[in-house]
């Protein structure tokens, strides 16, 4: 299973996910949806966090999606 470290500045969020393979990204993205919906009661959720997960997660799908279209050709 895919590790999520958030306190690795020098290991940004975006090289993360790069380094996850297809399934474990999309493993990923599962679980900020699930704790995402988990976390909405909770008085200090901050809902921008998780849409800056998502929109990185989204990015490196289209990226990959995009390569895959290009090796194809």
């Amino acid at each position: 299973m895919a590790q999520f470290f958030p306190h690795f500045e020098d290991f940004p969020l975006e090289e993360q996910i790069k380094a996850l393979d297809d399934e474990e990204l999309l493993d990923f993205w599962e679980e900020t949806q699930h704790l995402d919906r988990f976390l909405e009661d909770d008085p200090e959720y901050i809902p921008e966090e998780s849409l800056e997960y998502e929109r990185i997660i989204l990015q490196e799908l289209r990226i990959r999606s995009c390569r895959r279209v290009g090796a194809a050709r």
